[in-house]
């Protein structure tokens, strides 16, 4: 356990008493947000970043261990295990290393060597390699045996040449070699299926039909592109190096005369390289570069996603919220301000006749008048921009708000969406969704599962094990850094909040359902199966607006509580005079307060949260709205300068919601006039940017964007179909409607709507 501690330490940079400190309280149950923000003390300030790197390593490094132990246990039931050997297997330091010293001990199938160990052509092997000035067909003429398929003396130099060539393979140290000339030197390179080529799913892979780029420096969504290409059927792709380059590395360890003999260990050592070793490390090659891909991905997701669950709230409000549509028409709640549902309608205003459409005025303005609505939610998709138009031609003087949409499907049919509203259908679920993703992101998005929210690069590629643990960290990460109003959360919010489990979650709303509201967190020990430790972590996360204590609606620890009330008696005044009096908290001497459990990180963030009690780290809300008239790809020109909003991050760019229904893609290469290697270092999802639009397609749904200050417009980079392809999930795209330009509702009528809407 201590060295791995210390190896921890030394690839990390993290000092061996942060590393030793927080490894015992993650093995104590402790969370990554409850050590990062009440266990400053211990761990040196690390944050949760840090934190996860040392939870994570320790699994890596626990399951070598299991691996280890189950390497040892093979090896001493089949007598193999020789003081040596078990050194080797002990101070193997990395998996790899690890399988390396295990190769040739390893059970194996029925390969070419085996059956010429059968056949009794060890000893042949061994001679060769011991005498290689030698001749070796007298010797080999020893070992012919019709009986055991050695018809004659080349059979049996080719059986004895297997042998070597296996023991090639295997050798430990080669490998160590071999492998990192892959790693440094290899070329990844892909074609076309033969006989793909005309076929129309082949085309997005078009620019991977003759490909070839080095293997060390390829980037992850071209490597995820090329491997899905070639799972579909359509590409072929190789991780290669020279095979000379291979061999060289071999034959001086191999090889020691230039006599008949060592010409048949020189076979050997080739044939070992290119049919058993250069496989082998091509295998592993691929499944580091995928690996790498992944966690890149995987990274891009989970900040796209912290992004989006940290989006700036715009609080409790009365809201009309619009699923629209064309056809079927818009989806339209009524909302208060917690998001309980009172009343639901069907607008028709983007289709059908002008009567419909005047009707659909009046009930809006009927509705905006007698539930006294604050703000208006539209959902992004489908009919977005025209129930835009046709609600801001009723002359609204509430702000009218663009909603992305992504994953409201999800949410409407799923089981979380038929428990709260069993007796209303997907269409009324959908628009609710929307307008409590305005009111607050993070507690509407946390019910549903983050992979359905569409942000992100190949997504269902990756290892989805791997993406879930990430995707559930951030959300996590995100709900503590937020906090949780304990009295109106839902089971699934509370869910994620440190300590916590779903389990957990529904016995806390069962208790509130069937006790009230909590009067403080210390009832929350009532809670059945809560006991002391889930308490330890999820106290200071979870708020109680107006509990019994006044820290309760505050980041405090109740931990800490006793510490703050000493502070108050000791400037003479209570506690809630240090909540809203700045000089009673100036008269605060923190060192006073510095302890062997309690130290100045902790004592800041306490003072700083008595400050800003319950504050919301999110960004204030700020109203955003797209050009008018430019409401489909066909009202794009080239040169057109537009707002927008980023909804996706990925490896190779952004891309940005103009108000088409089709989001832009701005490329890598055009998110600055300086040079971006990253484009999450330049833009985020939810940012509001300009952007110039530099090319249209049509026929493809293709709209390439620039947020350059002054874009090349002749010579702008057109985006790889791969590219393209990455972005699943994502924004609706627009379905089929029967919607004309001509039966939107003219200027007259929507003034007569709202009259009669205001003698009503």
């Amino acid at each position: 356990m201590q060295s791995h501690l210390e190896t921890i330490a030394r690839e990390t940079g993290i000092s061996l008493s942060s590393v030793t400190a927080t490894s015992k309280l993650i093995a104590e149950g402790g969370t990554v947000p409850f050590i990062s923000r009440y266990r400053k003390e211990q761990t040196g300030s690390l944050d949760e970043v840090q934190i996860t790197t040392i939870r994570d390593r320790m699994l890596q490094l626990a399951e070598l261990d299991t691996r280890r132990s189950a390497i040892l246990k093979s090896l001493e039931e089949r007598s193999l295990l020789t003081p040596e050997l078990k050194k080797k297997v002990e101070a193997a330091a990395t998996l790899a290393t690890l399988e390396d010293v295990f190769a040739p001990f390893r059970p194996k199938r029925q390969t070419r060597a085996t059956k010429a160990i059968e056949r009794g052509l060890t000893p042949l092997a061994d001679w060769l390699l011991e005498n290689q000035s030698a001749d070796p067909a007298e010797e080999a003429a020893k070992f012919i045996d019709a009986e055991k398929e050695v018809p004659t003396a080349a059979d049996a130099l080719a059986g004895a040449r297997d042998i070597i060539a296996e023991r090639v393979a295997d050798d430990a140290a080669l490998r160590g070699r071999v492998r990192k000339i892959y790693e440094e030197e290899a070329t990844v390179s892909s074609k076309i299926m033969y006989g793909k080529e005309e076929e129309a799913d082949a085309q997005k892979f078009r620019d991977y039909f003759e490909w070839s780029e080095p293997f060390k420096s390829i980037p992850s969504h071209r490597m995820l592109a090329i491997r899905r290409g070639e799972k579909e059927g359509f590409l072929l792709m190789r991780v290669e190096v020279p095979l000379d380059r291979v061999v060289q590395q071999a034959l001086p360890d191999w090889v020691k005369s230039t006599g008949e003999a060592g010409k048949q260990v020189s076979l050997a050592v080739e044939d070992g390289c290119k049919r058993l070793l250069m496989p082998s490390m091509e295998t592993e090659a691929r499944l580091s570069a995928k690996k790498r891909a992944d966690e890149t991905a995987i990274g891009v997701f989970a900040e796209n996603l912290r992004e989006l669950l940290l989006a700036s709230p715009l609080g409790e409000k009365r809201l009309l919220a619009i699923d629209p549509g064309f056809r079927t028409g818009c989806k339209t709640v009524v909302l208060d301000r917690s998001g309980k549902l009172l009343h639901h309608t069907v607008l028709h205003c983007t289709a059908g006749s002008q009567q419909q459409a005047y009707e659909a005025a009046v009930e809006v303005t009927t509705l905006m008048k007698k539930y006294d609505i604050e703000a208006i939610a539209i959902g992004n998709g489908t009919a977005s921009r025209e129930t835009e138009a046709f609600i801001r031609k009723i002359k609204i003087t509430v702000p009218i708000v663009m909603v992305n949409e992504s994953g409201a499907s999800i949410y409407s049919a799923s089981d979380v969406a038929r428990e709260e509203f069993p007796n209303e259908d997907v269409t009324v679920r959908g628009a609710v969704s929307i307008g409590r993703r305005l009111m607050d992101p993070l507690a509407e998005l946390v019910k549903i599962d983050p992979k359905s929210i569409g942000v992100g690069q190949y997504q269902h590629d990756v290892e989805q094990r791997a993406l879930k643990t990430s995707l559930d960290d951030t959300v996590i990460s995100c709900v503590n850094a937020v906090g949780v109003e304990l009295n109106t959360a839902s089971k699934q919010l509370l869910s994620y909040v440190s300590g916590l489990n779903s389990s957990l979650a529904e016995n806390i709303v069962a208790f509130r359902n069937e006790n009230g509201a909590f009067g403080s967190r210390e009832q929350l020990k009532k809670v059945p199966r809560l006991g002391e430790k889930a308490f330890e972590q999820a106290a200071g996360f979870l708020r109680v607006r107006g509990g019994a204590h006044p820290l309760d609606s505050s980041a405090v620890h109740p931990e800490r509580y006793a510490l703050v009330e000493q502070m108050a008696a000791d400037v003479g005044c209570k506690v809630e005079d240090l909540l809203t009096n700045d000089a009673a908290r100036k008269k605060i001497d923190l060192k006073k307060y510095v302890s062997a459990d309690v130290g100045l990180p902790t004592l800041q963030d306490i003072l700083a949260e008595l400050a800003k009690p319950g504050r919301d780290p999110r960004k204030q809300f700020e109203l955003f709205s797209f050009q008018e008239g430019v409401e489909k790809p066909s009202d794009l020109q080239v040169g057109m300068k537009l707002p927008g909003i980023v909804t996706n991050v990925t490896a190779f760019g952004a891309f940005v919601d103009v108000g088409v229904h089709q989001d832009g893609l701005v490329h890598v290469s055009q998110l600055s006039d300086q040079f971006v290697r990253d484009a999450s270092e330049v833009v985020k999802v939810g940012q509001k940017v300009h952007v110039t639009v530099m090319e249209v397609d049509l026929k493809r749904n293709r709209i390439a964007l620039s947020m350059k200050s002054k874009p090349d417009l002749d010579g702008q980079r057109r985006s790889a179909p791969g590219d393209r392809d990455s972005r699943q999930g994502g924004r609706p795209q627009p379905r089929s409607g029967n919607f004309q330009p001509n039966s939107a509702p003219n200027n007259d009528w929507f003034s007569q709507a709202m009259n009669n809407a205001k003698k009503k």
